[in-house]
């Protein structure tokens, strides 16, 4: 059963955006947003590989160049992973995440993906409302796959979108 297309991002979200392909000149400017939003962020080494195995690595830019947001993809046979979905954190509440999700939904699409997964931290309440809302379903739990602060792990819920 195809899954109804979910809720978009508000419409003057996009036409704000320009969405680009992500490049080693990005990654600063994505390293910053990275390293304020997460306790344990992305390294340059893991965006690095990302774009060298030529995922799908995609930044949004508003009118001034400035990086608004990322995505990270993986697409597999017939499946989307998607990696990493990130906003700046002064951004967060407005429709970024969603407007992100919607074009990696498009990407998946537009190259014959028939579902997409992922991973979220039980404790990424943000994410997960954004996640549901768009119609992913959790089918399964990963036990400490997510490092996590003194040393400890944290769970990470499995998701999934028929596309």
């Amino acid at each position: 059963m195809t899954a109804v297309i979910r809720q978009s991002a508000a419409p003057d979200i996009g036409s704000a955006l320009q969405l680009l392909k992500m490049t080693a000149a990005d990654l600063d400017e994505v390293l910053a947003v990275e390293q304020k939003i997460y306790s344990q962020p992305w390294t340059r080494g893991n965006f690095s590989d990302s774009i060298g195995s030529g995922y799908q690595c995609h930044v949004a830019v508003d009118q001034n160049g400035t990086v608004v947001g990322y995505f990270l993809m993986m697409l597999l046979v017939d499946e989307a992973h998607l990696l990493n979905l990130s906003v700046r954190a002064d951004l967060h509440h407005q429709g970024f995440g969603r407007y992100l999700l919607g074009r990696a939904v498009q990407i998946a699409l537009q190259n014959s993906m028939t579902s997409m997964l992922l991973e979220v931290r039980p404790t990424n309440h943000r994410a997960l409302a954004v996640y549901e809302r768009y119609g992913f379903l959790r089918i399964g739990m990963r036990r400490q796959y997510y490092p996590a602060a003194n040393g400890q792990r944290e769970d990470a819920i499995v998701m999934r979108l028929t596309l």
